[in-house]
């Protein structure tokens, strides 16, 4: 039976036209890459690590080049340990590294080339105690030889890789061109002419075929997405970068390298019995016993002092003379002051002659020596009334500071008029300052206080005595500041934590290792030396410097107090 020519083609279209729904639904099945759920991305390689703890310690261990680097940090707290004698057993015997950073050791070890596997044993010394961690350090096996070094495998097995790789890219599209190129040799085998058609054929099944394949993964390398294996000497003489990244389960992964530039600190918690605190609003006041203000009692115009106006922060002393007031003078009472000044002159002049002539007719004993006394001391009266009404045309008053310290409010302008009660200087002294805060819960008498600043600084506060008069609905209660206060202002705001009811058992945390979530407050605990997890929980007041855990981790536990915001931010 003959197989015409224009059946062959006809036949041809037609398998073509069922073919090409196939090959394009499995290309745009690639683009994109929409084959469901993708798999979790894969960590960034990093350079071959291992570690141990104890008690005391915690030790990383990283391949770098064809050194070994040695991190090692406190165990409770992650701080580097500085000065201590890491010795490490090789092949070679015993070798000391040698610091080179605070807390990182290097030991040159060129014998990491020669296995994939190796039992390391550290010896570690510090204040005068010795701690021995075994680790177990593995290198990524060598790479296949065939994978290496390629060798031409002819002409059969590069069909058979095809056909396989095929399969694997493109199921449909080989099915599709291995029933056409069936169908060419058919033609082939039974007409002469056919060798044309088996031809045409073959070549569209090939365009067909290789052409899906490679819209399929269009974009990718396949040379260059294969992941060859490195034997250990190549992946110790060029170490991967190494950096922090977040983990497909959650967790952070963080290079010792990394955490140390970070300065990641970590507490263990504990239970203890505290007392929940409440925030209460708070401003910084001057101790009303070490404070002053300078004011003056009559109006007039400032002038400043011989050394001038004492500047913003000037330390002075009780009775420094700090400005002058002078009365401004009306033209009336220029009037006034003239003709009284005409009837002291008028009655000094007859007083003077009168004690003149007392004195005259006293050494006769015409005149009592008493009425001569009586006199003199008349006339000295009406001279000290004179003098007085010349003071007040010409010494203004002085403004003198009332205690001891330092100008912490100014308001002296030369020429400036003051009004009687004008404040011209406020005068404090900065080692000793209270907080008032307002509260809307009774206070225990005697309770001590703490306060928190704006930029995270911590005071301590001690009880000095509450208002019996609401002011906007809550109770004024004033604390004395302790220890340093340098660096506050008066009206500075804080934040008074103040305890508040009976004392009960708890899990305290630094307020510092507490990060603000969207979904709450969560603490990142340190699973093991280069891993941290962050945890749920539910947190109250407490103080100044800690948080109150109600639920969501258990004492014992390693946790994050500093740096956990820079933690948080790793993606």
């Amino acid at each position: 039976m003959s197989i015409p020519v224009a059946g062959l083609l006809r036949a041809f279209a037609l398998l073509c036209g069922l073919a090409l729904p196939i090959l394009s639904g499995t290309v745009r099945a690639h683009e994109g890459h929409d084959h469901g759920a993708e798999p979790p991305p894969v960590p960034t390689a990093t350079a071959p690590r291992a570690e141990a703890v104890s008690e005391r310690f915690e030790l990383v261990a990283v391949a770098q080049g064809a050194d070994l680097v040695l991190y090692l940090d406190a165990f409770a707290s992650n701080a580097p340990v500085t000065g201590a004698t890491v010795a490490v057993m090789t092949p070679e015997g015993r070798r000391k590294a040698a610091e080179t950073a605070p807390g990182t050791y290097r030991l040159s070890a060129p014998w990491l080339a020669a296995s994939d596997h190796h039992d390391l044993v550290v010896g570690i010394s510090s204040e005068g105690r010795t701690d021995v961690l075994a680790l177990d350090l593995d290198l990524p096996a060598p790479a296949d030889v065939a994978a290496a070094s390629p060798v031409d495998p002819g002409p059969a097995a590069t069909a058979r890789a095809l056909a396989d790789r095929l399969a694997r890219q493109n199921p449909a599209a080989l099915a599709a061109g291995s029933f056409l190129m069936g169908l060419g040799v058919f033609a082939l085998a039974r007409r002469r002419r056919a060798g044309q058609v088996f031809a045409v054929l073959l070549a569209v099944t090939a365009t067909l075929v290789l052409g899906g394949a490679a819209l399929a993964h269009e974009g990718h390398s396949e040379g260059a997405a294969r992941d060859v294996p490195m034997t250990p000497a190549a992946l110790t003489a060029a170490p991967p970068m190494e950096r922090a990244r977040r983990l497909p389960d959650g967790s952070v992964f963080v290079p010792k390298s990394l955490q140390r530039l970070l300065a990641l600190r970590t507490g263990l918690t504990a239970e203890e019995t505290v007392t929940r605190g409440a925030e209460l609003p708070g401003r910084i006041i001057a101790d009303p016993n070490a404070s002053g203000v300078v004011q003056s009692s009559v109006g007039g115009r400032l002038s400043p002092p011989e050394s001038g106006f004492p500047r913003l922060g000037t330390r002075v002393r009780r009775g420094d003379v700090l400005a002058t007031v002078t009365p401004p003078v009306q033209a009336v009472d220029v009037s006034d002051m003239r003709q009284r000044q005409g009837e002291l002159d008028q009655q000094i002049a007859i007083l003077e002659r009168r004690v003149d002539r007392f004195e005259r007719l006293s050494s006769t004993g015409a005149v009592a020596r008493t009425q001569l006394d009586d006199a003199r001391s008349e006339l000295a009266g009406l001279r000290d009334r004179r003098a007085a009404l010349d003071a007040i045309r010409r010494e203004p008053e002085a403004l003198v500071a009332p205690v001891d310290g330092v100008i912490a409010e100014a308001n002296a302008v030369a020429g400036a008029m003051a009004a009687p009660g004008t404040v011209v200087y406020r005068i404090i002294d900065p080692a000793r300052l209270w907080v008032e805060a307002l509260s809307f819960e009774a206070l225990a008498e005697g309770s001590r206080a703490t306060a928190r600043l704006g930029d995270g600084g911590t005071l301590g506060l001690a009880y000095r005595g509450t208002g019996l008069a609401d002011r906007n609905q809550a109770v004024p209660v004033q604390f004395a500041v302790e220890g340093d206060a340098r660096g506050l202002r008066l009206g500075q705001f804080v934040t008074v934590l103040a305890p508040i009811g009976n004392a009960r058992p708890g899990l305290p945390v630094a307020r510092s290792g507490i990060v603000r979530a969207e979904g709450g407050s969560l603490v990142y605990e340190h699973v093991s030396a280069e891993r941290f997890l962050g945890r749920p929980v539910r947190v109250a007041p407490l103080d100044a410097d800690r948080m109150l855990v109600d639920d969501g981790i258990a004492a014992g536990r390693r946790v994050v107090v500093q740096g956990a915001e820079l933690l948080d931010q790793i993606r």
